[in-house]
């Protein structure tokens, strides 16, 4: 578990993994980053309080590079990758050991089901959860059980791990991806099996889900630009919509100084306008639709949804067009585009 300012979370999520049973030893590696908010101390007393609980250091406070630390420091042949953000079901990773013997695949995942607390929160966990939000990876909300691009978190064979490599420190966001698809490569199956699920905690203010999703879009385009069409055309989505929306803006510019006229001026605005129309309404929909929560929470809906297809498409144009370089994930880290306090 790669662990980052997480103290409103850390103990939750240690305390859904040391609940598990799997018949055997276990035991839990935590790689600190340096956190600013007491998280640090917090893991310290979780370990000094049961033994199973290892940590090591993460001074570079990205994921791949905790990931990695806390894997060479395992002990065990199944790698269960857990997150400070989530909680895992009653039965998991017997289940998942399980799955693992039944299909011989190398690593398995399930769904990434997401809650909220706040009307914020519980809106932006609805959308997660829906195809309309994330473009509908199997594992959020699928119902079929199969072979799959990618596993959320994963329950993974050390031994492939020992074969394929670890996870890629270049890569800062989309790590889980890059692995897997090397795992594919390398001739095994990745697995998706809905009975296991995990529960996701969302950020929790619009800036921070904005910059999340802003780092997560450019690490994705970087991603395009080492593994082409790899990548799955439900990415490109987002970065169409930031693009449709700058055409919009020029044209409607060209239209009010006069530039732009006449019969072109009426189908360029049912080209360009059409579509965001369209986009709006389905918004709309969506924050009106059946399960939508109090009015608080279908308002948030309206900001939400947009913030996240165009934050992320944002970050993708760019990632794609001059690679992530050193964009991070800053949605729990204050102002600064920096993961050290």
């Amino acid at each position: 578990m790669p662990v980052l300012n997480e103290r409103a979370y850390l103990r939750h999520a240690v305390e859904s993994v040391l609940a598990q049973e799997v018949g055997g030893p276990t035991e839990l590696v935590l790689a600190l980053g340096p956190s600013s908010d007491g998280t640090t101390e917090l893991a310290r007393g979780l370990a000094a309080a049961d033994d199973r609980i290892r940590l090591v250091e993460n001074p570079a406070a990205h994921i791949p590079v905790g990931l990695n630390a806390a894997i060479r420091a395992s002990r065990y042949p199944t790698i269960v990758r857990v997150d400070a953000h989530s909680e895992l079901a009653p039965g998991y990773a017997a289940h998942a050991l399980q799955t693992l013997a039944r299909t011989g695949a190398a690593n398995v995942g399930g769904v990434m089901h997401a809650e909220g607390r706040t009307p914020f929160q519980k809106a932006v966990a609805r959308l997660y959860n829906s195809p309309v939000g994330l473009g509908g990876g199997a594992y959020h909300g699928g119902r079929t059980e199969g072979e799959a691009e990618s596993a959320y978190l994963g329950v993974t064979r050390r031994a492939v791990l020992d074969e394929v490599g670890l996870f890629d420190e270049t890569i800062r966001r989309g790590e889980d991806w890059e692995l897997n698809l090397r795992i594919r490569q390398a001739g095994h199956a990745v697995w998706f099996d809905p009975e296991l699920s995990v529960t996701y905690w969302p950020r929790e203010n619009w800036l921070r889900l904005a910059r999340q999703f802003r780092a997560t879009g450019a690490w994705r385009g970087e991603l395009v630009r080492r593994f082409g069409r790899s990548n799955g055309l439900r990415y490109f989505a987002p970065p169409a919509l930031v693009l449709l929306v700058v055409l919009a803006v020029v044209v409607g510019v060209l239209q009010l100084t006069g530039v732009l006229g006449g019969v072109a001026s009426i189908l360029a605005s049912v080209l360009v306008y059409g579509p965001i129309v369209l986009y709006v309404l389905l918004v709309v929909a969506v924050a009106c639709a059946r399960g939508g929560g109090d009015l608080r929470q279908r308002l948030w809906t309206l900001a939400v949804l947009p913030t996240m297809h165009l934050s992320w498409g944002l970050g993708f144009l760019t990632g794609v067009l001059r690679g992530a370089r050193d964009t991070v994930d800053a949605s729990r880290l204050g102002s600064r585009n920096t993961p050290l306090p």
